[in-house]
């Protein structure tokens, strides 16, 4: 079905809730591991109705943020959603406390009851309240974000739209887009941090509610970590701060040699070329057309998922200026369908929004049959291997997309994800510091993160930006106030995609292959397992770093 013919019905509450309660009383009722997995099927049924419904809303509501009637849909979801949750908790402890669970984790698998164990962890009805106020102050900071209005030589933009001359080949054009995207974020400074320093509180509150230290634990098994933990991921930061930074620091050097400048300032961040970066030649419509050509060569199961992607309309991927900012795929159930969300703006992100989200969207369309639904819940680390090392399987289609400048992309492409893991790896400390140290004011939180700027991008210079200066680049990631923690799932991500990169220069096919298999394995596994079943190694790993950096040195250096 196209997805402008999807039907919308908002979830009763009340309905939904005798539905659930029922549902627990035929769980509870039934005499086997048989009878209760039946039972788990309407389950599932009941919850993918509820997430198409919740889906359709979400989407339409980015679509166009003034939206009077998602707007309040929107709305409506902030606060029945912590209460879906609550019922969600209680049936999951029947199963996980279930006298039939060894016929039940033998069907489901072990890495479900994992889940449970850190979902039953991770809520107690107590929070309801806080998670509802949760979801307001990021729906504000969102809305917020997307109601952005710039002036432009007369025009009027968002920050997705303003994106475009970030990265101009002129650097007063770029300086100047820079100086008014930092004019904003002073001007809503005071603003960003009221809703941060709520959502701070909250989330530190829910922690202490829940019996733990600080909100680092909680947040932890909000974003399912069920195979590592805090030290693992520190040896990671560890390694990227020793290893990768100076490396990262010496492909900085080159580019500031290839684009002519006597020394990087902010507004230099992502332009990798004097003439200007390469973007994609064509209209939305034409880019697409390459794409159906990439992905029908690439296999036949792209071809399959591509076509199905066009065929039912599952793309809403043109910038608006009421259009939310930022990118995504998300999925719809009763469809079996993918749906990605974007905001072009003429440069080579567009053709980022082709491999990246279509990575996601296709992992999902090739699982899409997947009876055991809980195999289908994939951790964000092993999600952004799928997205991100799409990128690198279709980096031999460039020339569709920008033709003679498609090895210049090639070459900025690789050089982007090597200096992004420092980047991520940066985000993710900062909000250690934040949940560690809750008490921090404001002005505190800007300081810590302009402190890491220096020790994990020390080429950085914002000259005479104060607001930067001030350290308040962190305001424009969404993940920091949406997804806390989420952010070092690239990081790990990336080190494996780039692994990826690697296996495909040395034998393509066999490369693919191995992709494909992880794709398919879904989330039947754990993380580090799943990788090494097909080839990769671990990024927790003493030695993953240097080796990948070797690697890299040759080619680049």
């Amino acid at each position: 079905m196209k997805f402008c013919d999807m039907p919308y019905e908002r979830v009763d509450y009340e309905k939904f809730e005798q539905q659930m309660l029922a549902l627990t009383e035929e769980f509870k009722a039934a005499a086997s591991g048989e009878e209760q997995f039946e039972v788990h099927k309407k389950y599932y049924k009941l919850m993918g109705d509820m997430s198409t419904n919740h889906t359709l809303a979400y989407i339409r509501h980015g679509i166009d943020t003034k939206d009077e009637f998602y707007s309040k849909e929107n709305d409506y979801y902030d606060e029945v959603l912590p209460k879906i949750d609550n019922l969600r908790n209680q049936y999951n402890k029947l199963m996980f406390e279930s006298p039939y669970r060894a016929y039940l984790e033998e069907k489901i698998g072990p890495v479900a009851f994992k889940n449970i164990e850190l979902y039953l962890k991770s809520f107690d009805e107590s929070i309801v309240p806080l998670l509802q106020e949760e979801n307001a102050l990021v729906t504000e900071y969102m809305n917020l974000i997307a109601g952005a209005q710039i002036d432009w030589e007369g025009e009027t933009l968002n920050l997705s739209l303003l994106g475009k001359y970030l990265t101009d080949k002129d650097r007063e054009v770029r300086k100047k887009a820079f100086a008014k995207r930092s004019a904003f974020f002073a001007e809503n400074g005071a603003k960003i941090d009221e809703i941060y320093d709520k959502l701070v509180k909250n989330r530190t509150e829910q922690a202490r509610q829940l019996g733990y230290e600080n909100y680092v634990e909680l947040g932890y098994y909000n974003m399912c970590r069920n195979s590592y933990g805090k030290a693992e991921v520190e040896c990671f930061r560890r390694q990227v701060k020793e290893l990768l930074v100076p490396f990262a620091e010496e492909l900085h050097e080159k580019r500031r040699q290839r684009i002519g400048a006597e020394k990087l300032a902010g507004y230099d961040e992502g332009v990798y070329f004097a003439e200007g970066n390469p973007a994609p030649e064509g209209t939305p419509e034409e880019i697409f057309a390459a794409g159906k050509q990439m992905y029908t060569e690439l296999s036949p199961e792209t071809k399959e998922f591509f076509d199905f992607m066009l065929e039912n309309e599952l793309f809403d991927v043109l910038g608006r200026k009421t259009k939310r900012a930022g990118g995504y795929m998300t999925f719809l159930p009763n469809y079996e369908s993918p749906f990605i969300f974007a905001n072009f703006n003429g440069t080579s992100g567009d053709v980022d929004v082709m491999t990246h989200e279509c990575g996601h969207a296709f992992q999902g369309f090739v699982t899409r049959k997947e009876e055991i639904k809980e195999k289908n819940d994939i951790t964000m680390e092993t999600a952004e291997i799928h997205s991100m090392s799409m990128e690198f399987f279709t980096e031999q289609w460039m020339p569709l997309f920008f033709r003679e400048r498609a090895a210049d992309y090639e070459m900025m492409h690789l050089e982007d994800a090597v200096e992004f893991i420092p980047y991520g790896c940066m985000v993710d400390e900062f909000q250690h510091i934040v949940y560690e140290h809750p008490e921090l004011t404001p002005a505190e939180r800007n300081a810590a993160w302009r402190k890491l700027e220096q020790e994990y991008k020390p080429h950085l210079d914002y000259e005479d930006d104060a607001c930067m200066n001030e350290g308040r680049f962190w305001q424009k990631q969404q993940h920091i106030f949406a997804s806390p923690f989420y952010y070092i799932d690239y990081c790990l991500a990336q080190t494996c995609a780039l692994q990826f990169k690697a296996k495909m220069e040395e034998d393509f096919s066999a490369a693919w292959e191995s992709y494909l298999r992880l794709c398919r394995l879904s989330a039947s596994g754990f993380f580090a397992d799943m990788i090494k079943s097909v080839g990769l190694r671990s990024p927790f790993e003493d030695g993953c770093i240097e080796e990948i950096v070797t690697k890299l040195r040759k080619r680049f250096l």
